[in-house]
């Protein structure tokens, strides 16, 4: 769920429910809140950049990166349109969320709406029944008990297949909401495991250089690494410089005029009363730009995605005091009376972070030839099956032409046993 330029972003749940996919889940309350109405903003209109109204009604839900994200989707897209659940929605609380406090609402909806969320549990079920088949059938395993194996997901109630119940909603929230939060974490391990593999394979090319070509190679592999790491300052994220900057350059303001407030109102996007992720990621382009370009060979564009994704948990971290990956106005205005704000430290790029060990690159080492050795071994065995099927073949193919000869000699021999035509015109055989 970070997306546009991102593999994978985190997104959660915002104020209306058709924006809620793209937040968390353990927001599904906040996020139904009213649209606040926007403050004010004493600002030269003609200072700032031309930009073009948001459609909110056009705005697409980025994939959450949930292997049930479409069925998250079409689940809150009926609540939606039920009154009830959406005004309890409105005055529920986080922790009656997380609780499943809030789920129990769901008996209370009307019948059309049960009626369509039964639909979609029916047809959620269907998918990874299939799912599941085709990866039995992959392994041509057909006596596994499918309805046994739906225990593995986590996020309906697969006792009861065709009714969407109030505990298929908690679970829904509850896995959601687990998900999200270690996605960050996973997305972590991922980038650390595309440097080793990139280091990895590095070195293996090296082993297959001689000795000049070699030290050509790391010659050359130091002077882009010495190239990408000479860039201009970062700005701390989140700090007074780095938001001046945006505002000047991205705004088109005068920075001398910053004002928090109206900064917060200019970039929350889509006027729902909060920074999300996507929009406090956007804020960090021009400081990435600095660093990264896509042009140039000693740039990396997926570790760009990781900066990225460094510097909104960085802020995350020090402005979401509640800690529900939305940032508010209040908590906005809050962080900007920090000494931290203000006088913030360097920020270090990934130009000076050790993404991994010696140690960790050994042990990955000898767990991608593990790997391998294991591929070699089914290879092999392919390979011998291929042979033995081939072997058969050919086996067949020679017992049809012998039975072919064989047919062709009864021919021959029937036609030997006829003798010419008797003078009465009958065959005498």
């Amino acid at each position: 769920m970070f997306f546009q330029n991102l593999n994978i972003i985190v997104p959660f749940f915002q104020m209306k429910w058709r924006t809620i996919l793209p937040q968390c889940c353990l927001l599904l309350v906040t996020c139904a809140l009213p649209a606040l109405e926007a403050v004010p903003i004493d600002i030269d209109k003609t200072k700032v950049k031309t930009t073009q109204p948001v459609d909110s009604a056009k705005i697409e839900p980025p994939d959450t990166g949930l292997y049930y994200d479409e069925y998250l989707k079409q689940v809150i897209d009926v609540l939606e349109t039920d009154s009830h659940f959406r005004e309890k929605l409105q005055k529920a609380d986080i922790e009656e969320i997380k609780s499943g406090r809030l789920s129990k609402e769901l008996d209370l909806v009307s019948h059309h709406v049960r009626t369509k969320l039964d639909e979609l549990k029916r047809q959620e079920v269907a998918r990874l029944r299939m799912l599941i088949k085709a990866k039995l059938d992959s392994f041509q395993d057909t006596g596994m008990d499918h309805h046994a194996l739906l225990k593995q997901f986590d996020h309906l109630n697969h006792l009861n297949p065709d009714k969407f119940e109030s505990t298929d909603l908690d679970m829904l929230i509850k896995a959601a909401t687990s998900d999200l939060e270690h996605y960050d974490k996973a997305r972590h391990e991922e980038f650390k495991k595309y440097e080793m593999m990139k280091e990895h394979e590095r070195r293996e090319y090296l082993k297959t250089l001689s000795e000049e070509k070699r030290k050509e190679e790391e010659s050359k592999f130091a002077e882009m690494k010495k190239k990408h790491e000479n860039h201009p300052k970062v700005n701390h994220p989140g700090s007074k410089d780095q938001l001046k900057e945006v505002w000047e350059e991205a705004d088109g303001l005068d920075p001398n005029d910053f004002d928090p407030k109206t900064f917060f109102k200019l970039h929350d996007v889509n006027s729902d009363g909060f920074l999300d992720e996507q929009e406090l990621e956007a804020l960090f382009t021009k400081e990435l730009e600095k660093v990264y370009d896509p042009k140039n060979e000693e740039d990396d564009m997926v570790e760009m995605e990781e900066e990225r994704l460094r510097m909104r948990e960085h802020v995350m971290n020090e402005v979401d005091t509640n800690k529900d990956r939305l940032v508010t106005l209040d908590e906005f205005l809050k962080a900007t009376e920090k000494k931290e704000f203000l006088e913030p430290d360097s920020w270090e790029t990934l130009d000076h972070q050790q993404f991994f060990t010696e140690e960790e690159l050994k042990e990955y080492e000898n767990l991608i030839s593990v790997q391998e050795s294991k591929l070699k071994k089914k290879a092999d065995e392919l390979q011998k099956q291929k042979e033995d099927l081939q072997r058969q073949h050919d086996q067949l193919e020679a017992q049809k032409l012998e039975y072919h000869q064989v047919v062709q000699q009864m021919e021959q021999k029937k036609l030997q046993q006829i003798s010419p035509s008797a003078p009465g015109g009958e065959s005498k055989i």
